[in-house]
């Protein structure tokens, strides 16, 4: 079988899920409202998936990522434990309102960014499969020396190294390109070579040791989005091996992750003894994980599920949005003062030295209550449409937070295009994995500038720096140098004349 990469999603399928989850839901004691808003809310995000153009563009990849990472894989988890959908949330119908008249307005603005942006991809394919191979020796080799570099040069904000970590996505780069790469010269038939194993790998053992999902995770999201872009065949045991090594992270590194973490380093830094310690023992650490969740659950303020359900509270963002929407409806919005701060943020260290650090997510947090006082450091995520809601009421759900999505997918949409021609979109998937259902507004604000300003960075250098890194390496492999057109003699052309001393 190939790897699905859908242009679009049929609606007809996509309704009689929304039907069948909204009966489920009147069966297990959901509020009739909420459902209704449910079922809607699912066809609007599968329209609006659609006009984005599916995977091939990365527009589709956020309301994609955004939607099912951030709503719908909760509500489908509340039918299977079931539990009803609108149980544990302080204000369910305007919570789910919210979120349908964002999805809504999503819409809107995919439908106009794909009006404004250039017809033809700014970045284009900078990087040809000519030089593609030693590009992607390139990116891992100076992803892995600047890895190294850090722990022995220091640069604070505005420095140059500063810089250059904040725009660092080589071993990413080098996953993508050496797998996409790979399956355009063996013409499908692989999707792996050296490069892509030694980058891959050493991103998840560094995750593990680490305690990182993000990094763990991100190595199979960067060959499986390039693969699926190419409608890569897998055989049965691929399959199964890539079934496995899901289950495998899902069932026990991510409650390793969780529970390592209280293990760390107060610096930060990574201590392999306790790491291996730890993943000696996995099915302890998953019980104890479990365990320690089950004692904080109880004290929850903003928890979806009646029991901890490991990575799947990561996977929706319904109630702690619902929190958020539920201190605004009582107490009112905060104003527009943190939107202006982050168009102010856009300026570098290097031009204002002093710029403040902005944590949006810990102000609101602390207003409903799930920070301490004295926790000013803490990060905490909610998602882009309850946060417009939260600043300035429904005019954020309607004019505000479309305003700012239109302006990031027009960005995107015109410097990536058609990502299963170049994989520079594939870039900016990964990010919206992570970034599209639990990025506030000022997440927007920052991909649209800094990450838009990144993926050119990664554009260029992986055109023309990267590949003559690889060429000293490997050689000029692959690179062939156009060759004229042989001459031919011109038929009745005149001899040139003999002088005497050839006579």
């Amino acid at each position: 079988m190939r790897l699905p990469f859908p242009e679009r999603i049929s609606l007809v399928s996509v309704f009689y899920f929304a039907a069948l989850l909204c009966a489920i839901q009147q069966f297990q004691g959901t509020n009739s409202t909420f459902s209704l808003c449910c079922f809607f809310y699912i066809l609007v995000a599968a329209i609006a998936f659609n006009v984005a153009g599916g995977f091939t563009r990365t527009t589709g990849a956020f309301i994609f990522f955004n939607s099912v990472l951030g709503v719908i894989i909760g509500l489908c988890m509340k039918a299977y434990l079931s539990e009803p959908a609108d149980s544990n949330l302080q204000s369910p119908v305007l919570t789910m309102s919210i979120y349908l008249a964002g999805m809504f307005m999503m819409l809107v603005a995919a439908f106009l960014s794909r009006k404004v942006a250039t017809k033809r991809a700014l970045l284009g394919k900078m990087v040809t499969d000519v030089n593609m191979q030693t590009s992607t020796v390139g990116c891992m080799v100076t992803g892995l020396l600047l890895y190294f570099s850090s722990s022995y040069v220091t640069g604070g904000n505005g420095t140059v190294w500063s810089a250059l970590n904040q725009l660092n996505r080589f071993l990413p780069m080098a996953i993508m390109l050496g797998t996409l790469n790979t399956i355009r010269r063996s013409r499908g038939t692989r999707s792996l070579n050296l490069p892509v194993l030694l980058s891959a790998s050493f991103m998840f053992i560094n995750g593990v040791l680490n305690f990182s999902k993000e990094a763990m995770f991100t190595p199979f999201i960067c060959w499986l989005l390039v693969a699926s872009s190419q409608r890569l065949r897998v055989s049965r045991s691929q399959l199964f091996s890539i079934g496995l090594v899901t289950f495998i992270i899902f069932y026990y590194l991510v409650p390793y992750s969780q529970y390592g973490r209280s293990f760390k380093e107060e610096s930060g830094g990574i201590n392999v003894q306790t790491s291996l310690s730890l993943l000696s023992n996995l099915g302890y650490v998953r019980e104890q994980y479990y365990e320690s969740a089950s004692d904080n659950y109880d004290d929850r303020i903003a928890g979806y599920f009646n029991t901890p359900q490991g990575f799947f509270d990561r996977l929706e963002m319904i109630g702690i949005d619902d929190a958020l929407d539920n201190h605004t409806k009582q107490f009112g919005t905060f104003g527009i003062q943190p939107v202006i701060q982050s168009f102010e943020n856009v300026v570098p260290h290097f031009i204002w030295p002093d710029k403040p650090a902005l944590l949006t997510g810990n102000t609101y947090a602390h207003e409903v209550g799930l920070l301490g006082p004295e926790d000013t450091s803490t990060g905490v995520s909610f998602s882009s449409t309850a946060v417009a809601f939260h600043l300035i009421g429904w005019e954020g759900v309607f004019l505000l937070a479309p305003f700012l999505w239109f302006l990031m997918f027009a960005v995107f949409e015109s410097l990536c295009g058609d990502v299963r021609k170049s994989p520079w979109g594939l870039l900016i998937m990964v990010l919206y994995a992570h970034a599209a259902p639990e990025g506030d507004l000022n997440s927007i604000i920052y991909m649209t500038f800094f990450a838009a300003f990144g993926i050119v960075f990664a554009a260029v250098m992986g055109a023309y720096v990267m590949p003559v890194i690889g060429t000293f390496l490997i050689g000029p492999e692959g690179i062939a140098l156009r060759r004229g057109r042989p001459i031919r003699s011109m038929h009745g052309r005149l001899l040139p004349p003999i002088r005497p001393s050839e006579g």
